[in-house]
């Protein structure tokens, strides 16, 4: 059971896409949540995805350079953008149901390169005062790191092609196509140590190492 296989986190997939690298000063233009739901017989597998694209908040800097990388144009008037605070509400809104659904504590975000993407988070939730955030607020799942032990890539488009998946540059630096992405090579690499973790069971007691490890509050 997912509820058990990740010391009671449910791990939830994330990508964003930033107007830079300063998570307090630069714009988030777009984030998507992929989750991951688990067969009977331990194998993980990609489910529904969610993603929004963002209005920069007030004063926010935004880098030529980086919307060269991502194409994203943030003020274009077709462009379907919410404000950041909306964009979390709904976002967490779908991990904290998905996180009751699979009887798990909480969630732990898994990302490439996540603590980059947990950084950006960590300030908008600051910046727009959006209260029970599903997610642990320090710890993650880094799929570069377990790309780089499972594949040795740590990009993940290398990564994806190394782990003989087809990769779409057209379609790439959009949050949805990189969470998806990101949730289909963290799927295959847990479900590729299915044995590993087999041969470690039964495993002790779940013991909260912080008040960040207990469960959610329940709906107010």
């Amino acid at each position: 059971m997912i509820s058990t296989r990740f010391r009671g986190f449910l791990p939830v997939v994330v990508d964003l896409e930033t107007g830079g690298f300063n998570a307090r000063t630069d714009a988030l233009l777009e984030i998507a949540a992929v989750l991951l739901t688990m067969d009977e017989d331990g194998t993980l597998r990609r489910g529904e995805t969610v993603s929004f694209h963002v209005q920069p908040f007030d004063g926010a800097n935004i880098e030529a350079a980086s919307l060269q990388v991502t194409g994203i144009d943030p003020f274009h008037p077709l462009r379907p953008a919410i404000p950041e605070r909306e964009a979390l509400q709904n976002i967490f809104r779908e991990v904290r149901q998905a996180v009751r659904n699979a009887g798990c504590k909480r969630a732990i975000l898994v990302a490439h390169n996540a603590h980059f993407d947990l950084g950006f988070l960590n300030e908008a939730i600051a910046r727009t005062a959006v209260k029970r955030s599903p997610f642990h607020p320090f710890s993650v799942l880094d799929t570069a790191t377990l790309c780089g032990v499972a594949f040795g890539q740590t990009v993940l488009a290398q990564a994806a092609l190394a782990a003989g998946m087809e990769w779409d540059s057209d379609a790439a630096h959009a949050a949805a196509y990189d969470a998806e992405m990101t949730a289909d090579l963290f799927c295959e690499i847990v479900n590729r140590f299915k044995p590993i973790y087999a041969a470690a069971l039964p495993l002790p007691p779940v013991v909260a190492e912080s008040a960040d490890d207990e469960p959610l509050p329940p709906e107010t």
